[in-house]
């Protein structure tokens, strides 16, 4: 089994980043920025510039922009020609624990732990020992009506595996501002799934290679670009199974406010966003800028 791990940064090369290095059954694919440094260099995996990215694409390059984290749709797609079997996005401020990629249950059939709900949407976040918070990207509307009272044990076949992150969590600012959390998840909580739609992130998550051609990152969404990616690929019948934490996240430095405004468009739309793609996926079209589309339709020529 071919695994390759995919990252962007603007950054040098950080803790995290050497640590996915010098993962010996992994490949690092690390796509830079315009910001990134010149003299970016890795002991063992591959860096691709601005020029390398544009000779590969220069199309979808330029549809997605500069200076955003979307670059890593490009990733995506050199570790699908690269032949991986599982393609694991992380980031940089995510430092990995020794055993990070040893607990693989994406693409395999698992026992999870399977929440109901009547609910559009699935709130992961809440589900653990630390249910005041919720998941970046989760409908503010439904955080005070979460009710995980309908578990069971189920065998699912795994498509994603988003697992979990100490320390410093991917919660929405408004969470963020309100808690300041540092969290330790219980590993017992997990794995966990459910039967509704649930956002995941582009951190620390592994997709199958099939799941690819519907997995995009949406350029020109704010920080709904992986969320949406999330609602979409599970709108086309993908099964999300949340697993316990695997990296520490020392997050980088972030203006709250700066990452409030990027996400508005995700509380001001996705609980219309998930009723609406439970009923066609391609619904999510309605709510994404012309931009997006057109870089959506480069990215799918890649599969066609």
């Amino acid at each position: 089994m071919y695994k390759v791990i995919v990252t962007t940064t603007i950054n040098g090369p950080t803790e995290a980043i050497a640590k996915f290095d010098a993962m010996p059954d992994w490949e690092l694919v690390v796509v830079g920025d315009l910001k990134t440094p010149k003299d970016y260099r890795l002991e063992r995996g591959s860096y691709y510039g601005p020029l390398e990215q544009e000779k590969y694409d220069k199309a979808l390059s330029d549809a997605i922009g500069w200076n955003c984290i979307q670059r890593r749709n490009l990733g995506c797609l050199i570790a699908y020609d690269m032949g991986a079997d599982i393609i694991a996005l992380v980031d940089d401020d995510n430092i990995p624990f020794p055993s990070w990629g040893t607990d693989l249950i994406v693409g395999t059939e698992t026992e999870v732990n399977w929440f109901a709900t009547d609910l559009p949407a699935f709130d992961p976040v809440g589900a653990t020992n630390h249910g005041h918070l919720w998941h970046r990207g989760y409908p503010l509307q439904l955080v005070p009506q979460r009710d995980y009272s309908d578990r069971t044990s189920r065998q699912v076949h795994v498509d994603v595996q988003a697992d979990f992150w100490n320390g410093d969590p991917d919660i929405d600012a408004v969470c963020r501002m309100e808690h300041r959390p540092d969290c330790n998840f219980e590993r017992s909580r997990f794995p966990l799934a459910s039967n509704r739609m649930a956002p995941f992130d582009s951190q620390n998550t592994f997709l199958s290679r099939s799941v690819l051609p519907d997995y995009f990152l949406f350029p020109f969404c704010g920080r709904m670009d992986d969320i949406w990616a999330a609602y979409y690929v599970q709108a086309k019948g993908r099964q999300v199974v949340f697993n316990a934490a695997s990296v520490v996240q020392v997050r980088n430095e972030h203006d709250l406010v700066r990452d409030m405004r990027a996400e508005y468009l995700g509380y001001e739309n996705n609980l219309n966003l998930v009723r609406d793609v439970a009923v066609d996926p391609d619904a999510i079209i309605s709510y994404l800028p012309g931009r997006a589309i057109r870089a959506f339709q480069l990215y799918r020529r890649h599969f066609a």
